[in-house]
């Protein structure tokens, strides 16, 4: 496992098995900043570089999940984005093309990304989790901590302005709380990092998938879109 990995996931564990189980959500990074030593910073190559060297960690990270999936997913788009979306795993179609957000719930991300002046390639696009669990089941909480540390590696690398996270899951994982996405949306927070001077705001909001099965939460999305929006365009 790459060393920075490893540190970020001890980390992750002796913060306690109740790592998710929060009342609002969390920013330790801010107060434990000092205590954990990185050397992620000691990498000065390019971005395309540093991700390639996460998909070489990935390949060779031996996870349950990989026994029924096909394609490992990592991500799509611009590494000079100024907005990350994070999604939850990839799905059947994810899983068969090896890129996330390729099937009917990538195509509604894509016109949602079009409402607000966003093309596709100008966001970074990713998954808490890079393998599709059986039956596009949800991932449980071993899993997400398990892929946590190769999400955060990219979010230092990339070092987007805003993110975005698509669904529950990839709030549990970012904000590391339990509370329902219904309590979460509709406001601004901030993801912190070992490894990053400032915190980066981010917003939680509906995956797209929930979208086509609860098409009345459209507005909510919407809503969601146009604070990101505004934000860009100060």
């Amino acid at each position: 496992m790459n060393q920075s990995n490893k540190k970020n996931l001890e980390f992750i564990i002796n913060s306690g098995l109740n790592y998710f189980l929060q009342d609002s959500p969390r920013k330790w990074f801010e107060n434990e900043k000092k205590l954990v030593q990185s050397d992620f910073n000691k990498n000065t190559g390019d971005k395309k570089t540093q991700i390639d060297e996460v998909i070489k960690d990935l390949k060779n990270h031996k996870s349950s999940l990989q026994k029924s999936a096909t394609k490992l997913v990592v991500y799509d788009g611009n590494l000079n984005a100024k907005v990350m979306l994070i999604g939850e795993a990839p799905g059947r179609d994810e899983d068969q093309q090896g890129i996330p957000f390729v099937g009917r719930a990538g195509q509604l991300l894509n016109k949602m990304l079009l409402a607000i002046n966003l093309e596709r390639e100008d966001v970074y696009i990713t998954n808490v989790v890079n393998w599709r669990p059986p039956d596009n089941r949800t991932p449980n909480d071993n899993e997400i901590l398990e892929f946590l540390p190769f999400l955060q590696r990219q979010i230092d690398i990339i070092k987007p302005k805003f993110i975005f996270l698509l669904g529950g899951v990839a709030a549990k994982a970012i904000l590391s709380t339990p509370l329902a996405l219904g309590k979460l949306r509709g406001k601004w927070h901030e993801y912190k990092s070992l490894n990053l001077e400032q915190g980066i705001p981010t917003i939680a909001s509906y995956h797209p998938a929930f979208l086509l099965r609860s098409p009345q939460y459209k507005k909510h999305s919407w809503e969601d879109l146009q604070m990101l929006q505004e934000k860009i365009e100060k």
